[in-house]
């Protein structure tokens, strides 16, 4: 009687050369650094790629990584390792910075651009756009999201999350951005499609050459030098300054600094500076 193999439904165990062959990869590849005790988290993040190819071990898998051939399963590790969790109205304290602070300056102008620059699944340009939309009706400003990850960057577009994603959103811009899914979606809302078409995303590694994005106002970095070590964060901030128009804003997350930076960029806020004009 032939009898089938059952593979073990145990995770595959991640040696330590292996985490930092990834660690080393990831850094190259992508400016993060892979500190130790995240051996927890490559392991959650890999283990269904690994079993999708029915491998038996982290050094085969990432012996498939960067080789000719193997470009998406190269992109789906990354996507995965560099994925971070975002909600809408995260840190509620900068919106309300730029609804008293910002807007007033540029509502005389011609208009004004905000990019969040690892905008993930769409979350933080989404509230931004909300924002927006309410202090500059009609044309007169853009949001730019942008993200290393593909994967991400798909959920952004399609703009449809689920309810419970909805709970940090202020209830009158819920009924004026947001539409609730019926039948198979009603437990989902779409970003209306008035909103969807003012913000527009892209792929861009920040530690790379940056695609032709134009010049902002505001630049949103936040929840993103907390993994990079501090020559990569100099090189970061240096290459996003030069986005930023003169008067500009760049904001990170209350959770981050940009004490030991090289910059010119001026604190005005808690998380909040200033490139002078």
């Amino acid at each position: 009687m032939q009898v089938n193999k059952v593979r073990s439904l145990a995770p595959v165990a991640l040696q330590k050369q292996e985490f930092e062959w990834i660690s080393k990869f990831l850094y190259e590849r992508t400016g993060i650094a892979l500190n130790e005790g995240k051996q927890a988290l490559v392991m959650g993040r890999l283990d269904k790629r690994l079993r999708s190819r029915d491998l038996t071990s982290y050094g085969a898998y990432f012996a498939l990584l960067g080789r000719p051939g193997y470009e998406d399963e190269t992109t789906a590790a990354i996507d995965l390792l560099t994925t971070n969790e975002t909600y809408f109205f995260r840190e509620p304290k900068h919106f309300e910075f730029l609804q008293k602070t910002v807007f007033p300056e540029y509502a005389r102008l011609r208009g004004i651009r905000i990019w969040s620059a690892a905008s993930s699944s769409g979350e933080e340009a989404y509230t931004i756009a909300m924002t927006l939309a309410e202090h500059f009706p009609g044309d007169g400003w853009e949001v730019i999201g942008t993200d290393i990850s593909t994967r991400v960057l798909e959920k952004a577009r399609r703009a449809l999350y689920p309810m419970s994603a909805a709970e940090k959103i202020p209830t009158s811009l819920l009924r004026k951005y947001c539409l609730r899914g019926r039948e198979e979606f009603e437990d989902f809302f779409l970003v209306d499609g008035v909103l969807r078409k003012k913000v527009h995303f892209s792929v861009a590694n920040l530690i790379e050459k940056l695609p032709d994005l134009g010049l902002f106002e505001v630049i949103f970095l936040r929840n993103v030098m907390i993994y990079f070590d501090m020559e990569t964060k100099q090189k970061l901030v240096q290459r996003l300054y030069e986005k930023l128009r003169p008067g500009g804003y760049f904001i990170i997350s209350h959770s981050e600094t940009l004490n030991g930076i090289n910059s010119s960029l001026k604190l005005v806020g808690p998380s909040i500076y200033r490139k002078e004009a």
